[in-house]
C-alpha cells in the first residue's frame, strides 16, 4: 500500500512540474539567464535556437510549424522567473514574443541603388521606406541594417533614419558597395527571424555576385534561379510579399559586365517583406497595418506562399440581381436547396461574397474570371467585381459585411443535385516577365525605364520554391 502511494505522490509531482511548463535543462538555462541578468536578445535567440532544434520535446512552446510561439514562450518564460526568489519577469514582446510586431529593415547598399535618393529626386525610395515604418503599430521594435556583401547594422536611430535626405552618402563607409551576396543575405534574413518580425529588403533586385567577369548572362540567370529556389525552399511557414515601385534615378548606372554611364529617368524599386505566414496574415487584416503588405503607391505586389484553402464566404440571398428562386441551407452558407430557374430564362442566378483581401491580389487579376476554374454538372459561368457601397442594402448588409468581392454565378438547374467547384489559379504573375530584361546596356531602349535585369528569373525562383498550389477552392452544393 506504501508503495502504490509513494508511486502515486512521484506521479502528482511529476504532473505538477509538467503543468508548471517544467523543461529541464531549458528551465536551467533560463533560470541561469534571470540569476545572472543576462536576459537579452542574444539570449532569447539561444532559447529559441534550442527549442526549434527539437520541436517534439518542446510541442507545447512550438506551433504547427515548428516554429516557436512567441505567447507561449513568453508565458513559459515568466511562470518559471515567478517561482525565483525573489520573483523575476522578463519582457520579451520586443523579441515578437508576446504578439508585439518588430520590423527590420534591411536597405541595399550597392554602388547602382543609391541614384535613386538624390536631393534634387522625388525620394520616392525613401518614402516609401518610411512610409512603411510609420505604417507600424505604436510601440514596435524597428531596426535597420545596410546590407550589401554582408549585414551591418545602422549606426543612427530610427528617427536619425527617417531625416536623413541622404542615406546613401551618410552610409558610405559602410560593407563593400561594388556588390550584393544575396544569398548571404537572404538567408542571414530568414534565419535571424523570430515569431512575430517582419523584415523588409529595400533593393533594385539587380543579382551582382562578385566577379562575374566574362561569365554569360545565361549563365548568371540561371544561377540566380537556381539560389532563389534553393535558399527559399528551406524555410517553412514563410510569406513573402513583393512590391514594386517607380522612382526618380539621377546618378551612374552600372550594367551587367559593361561600361558604367550616367542615366537620368525612372527605374523601379522594390520591397521584400518577408516573415511568418501568419504575421503577413495579421499585417493584411489589420486596416491599420495592411498598407505595409499593399501600399497604393505601389506599381505591382505579389505574395509568394499564399496559404491556400478556405476563404471566408457566403451566399447572399437579398442580392437585387439574383434571380430565380432558392433557400440557404440552415447552418451552411454554401448550400442552396428548393433551386428553380427563372421563368423567362430558366437559369438560377446568385451571388457569394467572399473576404478576398488577404490575399494581396489586385481586382485586375481577381476579377478576370480567366484565373478561375469552375466546375459543374450545370455549366454554372462567374463573374466577380468588388463590392460597390451601392449595392449594400438594409437586406443585404449583414452578408456583405467583412467583405471584398462578390462571385456571382449563372446556370441551369437540370440536375437534382450539382456541386459548383470555382478555383482560383496560383498563376505565375505576367508581370515578372514584363517587368524583366537581359539586357540593360542601353539607357535609350523603350523598355529601359521600366525593367530589372534578370528580374524574372530571381522571383520565378522564389515562386518555384513556395508555389504550393490554388489560392483557395470554394465548393456549393446546389439542390432542387
Amino acid at each position: 500500500m506504501k508503495k502504490i502511494t509513494l508511486a502515486m505522490w512521484l506521479m502528482s509531482v511529476l504532473a505538477i512540474v509538467t503543468a508548471c511548463g517544467g523543461h529541464g535543462q531549458l528551465d536551467k538555462q533560463l533560470r541561469a539567464a534571470f540569476t545572472s541578468g543576462d536576459t537579452t536578445r542574444a539570449t532569447y535567440d539561444s532559447l529559441c535556437s534550442v527549442i526549434e532544434a527539437n520541436p517534439d520535446r518542446y510541442r507545447d512552446l512550438v506551433d504547427d510549424n515548428g516554429r516557436v510561439d512567441g505567447e507561449r514562450l513568453s508565458q513559459y518564460i515568466n511562470e518559471v522567473g515567478s517561482r525565483l526568489r525573489p520573483a523575476m519577469t522578463w519582457d520579451t514582446r520586443q523579441y515578437g514574443g508576446s504578439g508585439v510586431l518588430s520590423l527590420t529593415g534591411d536597405l541595399e547598399r550597392r554602388g547602382a541603388v543609391g541614384p535613386y535618393d538624390t536631393r534634387d529626386g522625388g525620394g520616392q525610395l525613401k518614402k516609401a521606406v518610411n512610409d512603411l515604418i510609420n505604417a507600424m503599430p505604436t510601440g514596435s521594435p524597428v531596426s535597420i541594417n545596410i546590407v550589401n556583401d554582408n549585414i551591418y547594422p545602422y549606426q543612427g536611430t530610427t528617427d536619425q533614419f527617417l531625416q536623413d535626405r541622404d542615406i546613401y552618402a551618410s552610409t558610405s563607409d559602410v560593407g563593400n558597395a561594388a556588390y550584393t551576396d544575396f544569398q548571404k543575405i537572404f538567408n542571414a534574413i530568414l534565419q535571424a527571424q523570430r515569431p512575430g518580425n517582419v523584415s523588409v529588403l529595400v533593393s533594385d533586385l539587380i543579382y551582382s555576385p562578385h566577379d562575374t567577369h566574362d561569365v554569360s548572362v545565361s549563365k548568371i540567370f540561371n544561377e540566380e534561379n537556381s539560389l532563389a529556389t534553393r535558399v527559399f525552399k528551406q524555410y517553412k511557414g514563410k510569406s513573402i510579399v513583393v512590391q514594386q515601385f517607380m522612382g526618380d534615378y539621377n546618378g551612374k548606372y552600372y550594367p551587367y559586365n559593361n561600361v558604367p554611364f550616367q542615366y537620368r529617368g525612372k527605374r523601379p524599386f522594390y520591397l521584400m517583406v518577408i516573415g511568418d505566414t501568419r504575421d503577413i496574415d495579421a499585417l493584411a487584416g489589420n486596416p491599420q497595418t495592411r498598407s505595409i503588405v499593399n501600399p497604393q503607391a505601389a506599381v505591382n505586389t505579389y505574395r509568394f506562399n499564399q496559404t491556400s484553402g478556405d476563404v471566408e464566404c457566403r451566399v447572399v440571398p437579398g442580392m437585387a440581381d439574383n434571380a430565380g428562386r432558392f433557400r440557404v441551407g440552415h447552418g451552411k452558407q454554401l448550400e442552396i436547396n428548393n433551386c428553380e430557374g427563372d421563368r423567362q430564362t430558366g437559369k438560377l442566378r446568385f451571388t457569394l461574397a467572399a473576404d478576398l483581401g488577404g490575399l494581396l491580389i489586385d481586382d485586375a487579376t481577381l476579377c478576370d474570371v480567366s484565373n478561375y476554374d469552375v466546375q459543374s454538372l450545370n455549366g454554372f459561368e462567374l463573374e466577380v467585381r468588388p463590392i460597390d457601397p451601392k449595392v449594400v442594402t438594409g437586406n443585404n448588409k449583414h452578408y456583405l459585411e467583412g467583405m471584398t468581392h462578390l462571385l456571382t454565378l449563372t446556370g441551369a438547374v437540370n440536375n437534382p443535385r450539382d456541386e459548383v467547384s470555382i478555383t482560383l489559379r496560383n498563376d505565375r504573375p505576367s508581370w515578372f516577365a514584363a517587368s524583366s530584361c537581359s539586357d540593360d546596356t542601353n539607357p535609350a531602349a523603350s523598355n529601359f525605364a521600366r525593367t530589372t535585369l534578370g528580374l524574372d528569373q530571381l522571383l520565378g525562383g522564389i515562386f518555384d520554391a513556395f508555389n504550393s498550389g490554388n489560392y483557395f477552392t470554394i465548393n456549393i452544393m446546389v439542390k432542387k
